[in-house]
């Protein structure tokens, strides 16, 4: 690769703005493991391996940019979550996070059930075999097709999101003459320390009904009459990537006491109670997430010990983890285009991707590591900011970080803990053609989701 040399960025932190980084790491070859998958490692040539694969055959075989998922560590993380709950409350993997016909067959093989919230994910699902009563049904708008196929083919449960939708599935199911098992989503009014953009369980937003007001025992009042529904539970989450457990106890202290109102009003205990997702990852090292078996023992803790406050008996838990399954198993790997220095200010440094691979720092600020993968370099830190190919100034990959400051065109570059939500909220801005995913296992790769083509965007061009 080449090595030609450019002007130099700052390398100091008395001259760096104020931006989104801590000081440098004393060794910029070192991978810290917390943000990378499980198999990730640097091999005595300096070439970071996943899978026992080095990032340059990859490269070479698959081109750039590409998302590179680690099976085993998804795998091991699925049996993690199932193990920490017990067969005596379910795992839900949420699809949203990233799907594909290889994930559902790993999901069945791992005894995890799934989250779905549109008939495009139902179909994923189905075409390879999974049990209709494995998955549950999500959304804040279903449409009458999908809520007709859903209750068709009997999926486990459908989360009912509004008034008008408890209505529209009743009548569903018993124009179909079906009962279909539902769940009531309820807001919880609950302030989850995390972006705007990501917490759903505050009043003023679309999902769930409201419960200071109301209007969820409301709901249930109506749920309760219907001939065509099965209430079984409550519903709540309270958005994603979130660290404290606090905002999980105050929900579920809220919706335990809606189970126990239930009771006195209708003398019925609902069985079910699921307490969502939105468990946050490593992006990078000041992230402290909790591990499965952490979460398990508190969330059962909470709700036993306010079932037993309230003389009910402790319902079924489910839960939803999707980012925190796929987030940390995979990796995108670009190709350095352009190396632009801003004297005093930072390097910028150009990829093949960008925004349309991970919308997500331009959406709401994400933030992430990156690192050079296909050598090492003695080289000191300087200020980067990572950048895509496209024609917006927003099209940023990774805000703030420190790559080596002798990085040049044609180096590999990874951005580690991009399993979730990248792959699944890709876009063809620019006519760009969206990467592929790889499944790195034991010494093999093989493509789970090809890399588009131009004749594929041709072929929905029918002008």
């Amino acid at each position: 690769m080449s090595r030609s040399a450019h002007p130099a960025g700052p390398r100091h932190a008395d001259v760096y703005p104020e931006g989104h980084y801590t000081a440098p790491p004393a060794d910029l070859n070192v991978l810290d493991e917390k943000v990378w998958a499980r198999t990730v490692r640097r091999n005595s040539d300096g070439v970071v391996t996943v899978g026992g694969i080095e990032v340059s055959r990859l490269a070479e075989e698959f081109g750039t940019p590409a998302y590179f998922l680690d099976e085993s560590d998804f795998r091991a993380r699925c049996r993690a979550w199932a193990d920490a709950f017990g067969p005596d409350a379910d795992v839900f993997y949420a699809g949203k996070a990233f799907l594909s016909r290889a994930v559902v067959r790993w999901l069945m093989e791992e005894g995890l059930n799934l989250d779905v919230c549109s008939g495009g994910e139902l179909t994923t699902a189905l075409d390879v075999g999974m049990p209709p009563e494995r998955i549950a049904f999500h959304g804040n708008n279903k449409s009458t097709e999908e809520i007709e196929r859903a209750v068709r083919l009997g999926v486990g449960r459908i989360v009912l999101d509004s008034f008008q939708e408890i209505v529209r599935v009743a009548h569903i199911a018993q124009s179909m003459g079906k009962r279909q098992r539902v769940q009531i989503r309820v807001t919880v009014g609950v302030e989850a320390h995390t972006h705007e953009f990501i917490a759903t369980a505050h009043e003023d937003q679309k999902f769930g009904i409201g419960l200071a007001g109301g209007e969820a025992a409301e709901a249930v009042r109506r749920a309760l009459k219907l001939d065509g529904i099965e209430l079984v539970g409550i519903h709540s989450h309270i958005g994603s990537q979130i660290f404290d457990m606090a905002g999980f106890e105050v929900s579920a202290r809220r919706v335990v006491q809606l189970l126990a109102d239930v009771r006195d009003e209708h003398g019925v205990e609902l069985p079910e109670i699921d307490l969502g997702g939105g468990l946050g990852i490593a992006y990078t090292s000041e992230d402290d997430p909790a591990e499965p078996h952490e979460i398990a023992k508190a969330l059962n803790e909470i709700v036993g010990r306010e079932c037993e406050a309230h003389g009910l008996a402790t319902p079924r838990i489910s839960v939803e983890p999707g980012r925190a399954i796929v987030g940390p198993t995979a990796f995108t790997l670009y190709e350095v285009g352009t190396i632009k220095p801003l004297e005093g200010l930072r390097t910028y440094v150009s990829v093949d991707g960008g925004m349309s691979d991970n919308i997500r720092t331009a959406l709401y600020d994400a933030e992430y590591s990156v690192a050079l993968v296909s050598r090492t370099s003695d080289a000191e830190p300087m200020l980067s900011r990572v950048v895509g190919k496209h024609c917006e100034s927003g099209d940023i990959v990774v805000r703030d970080a420190f790559l080596p400051a002798d990085l040049a065109p044609g180096d590999l570059i990874a951005v580690p803990a991009t399993g979730a939500y990248c792959r699944s909220m890709a876009s063809n801005y620019n006519h760009s053609l969206r990467p592929p995913v790889v499944a790195v296992n034991d010494g093999e790769a093989r493509v789970i989701v090809r890399r588009e083509t131009e004749e594929d965007l041709l072929r929905l061009d029918v002008g």
